[in-house]
């Protein structure tokens, strides 16, 4: 009789075998669980958004700028550009503002000082609604860093000094890195190596667009814009910002995208190349244009 049950229980599999079916049912219920929770955290909970920010990578590293800190570098660059001023220029002025106010226009400061380069009216500055604009604040640090005898081969920490006149003068060395990178990136020097990760592109104007090319690149810079379903293709020449040739083209398309952010750009194509919103790299143009030329792409209101 028991050899019988024996049997019976070997070709049933007895209580262990039930006793394991049993953990394996629970943990695919577990499973089912824990699946239901991933989908509806999924649907309650979203992805933070990727966040904002542009880039200079040159010479393998890179040197990072929220979008309102490239919008305010791309200007400095883009006013010495326009007045053709060396490289070194733009190096320079990076690694002022840097330091000054972290290239953002503040409207508060050491004393009177303010703005970009934290500029003070009670040194001669200009007034304080002067130096609190980027453009005449900008200007004026070109103008002054000009008379400084030999500043091209000077350190750039001495050479922002001789502008400056700061009480910490050793302080400007810290953004050279950061400085150098992006000046190299805005002036054409290093092509394809300004890129911006943005959120996506709020609607804009056309007049916006060409508003900002002509208050950082001259007021005479002619546009053409040519209307697209839900949107518009600005182009200008880089002729009409500088004569000096080589890199020119490549300063303006990487000014371009420094500025997308405010501007509302969705892409921007030099020669073969076009930065993509959407991926925030460059990449092989599928509508190249010709040298000379910069195009821009909006999406109108």
């Amino acid at each position: 009789m028991n050899a019988r049950r024996r049997r019976r229980r070997a070709r049933s599999g007895g209580p262990r075998r039930r006793g394991g079916c049993a953990v394996v049912a629970a943990l695919g219920v577990l499973a089912l669980g824990v699946a239901g929770v991933v989908w509806f955290l999924s649907r309650t909970h979203p992805a933070a958004p990727v966040a904002e920010r542009c880039v200079a990578t040159v010479d393998g590293t890179s040197w990072a700028l929220s979008p309102a800190q490239a919008d305010n570098a791309a200007l400095i660059a883009g006013i010495a550009v326009s007045r053709e001023l060396p490289a070194r220029a733009v190096t320079i002025a990076l690694a002022t503002a840097l330091q000054e106010s972290k290239l953002i226009n503040v409207e508060h400061g050491d004393r009177d000082s303010l703005g970009l380069f934290q500029q003070r009216p009670s040194q001669g500055w200009g007034t304080a609604e002067q130096v609190q604009d980027p453009v005449f604040a900008t200007g004026t640090f070109y103008d002054h860093l000009l008379k400084v005898p030999g500043f091209e081969t000077m350190e750039i920490t001495k050479a922002a000094q001789a502008v400056q006149r700061s009480g910490f003068p050793d302080a400007y060395a810290q953004h050279e890195g950061t400085a150098r990178a992006w000046a190299s990136s805005l002036t054409g020097f290093s092509p394809g190596a300004l890129t911006c990760t943005l959120h996506d592109a709020a609607p804009t104007t056309a007049d916006a667009v060409v508003a900002r090319i002509q208050r950082d690149l001259g007021s005479d810079v002619p546009v053409q814009v040519t209307p697209t379903d839900g949107g518009a293709t600005l182009t200008f020449p880089t002729a009409a910002v500088t004569s000096v040739e080589g890199q020119r083209d490549w300063a303006l398309a990487q000014w371009a995208v420094a500025v997308a952010q405010p501007l509302g750009l969705t892409s921007v194509t030099v020669g073969d190349q076009t930065w993509d919103r959407s991926t925030g790299t460059w990449a092989t143009s599928s509508a190249p244009v010709p040298a000379g030329t910069v195009s821009l792409t909006i999406t109108t209101v």
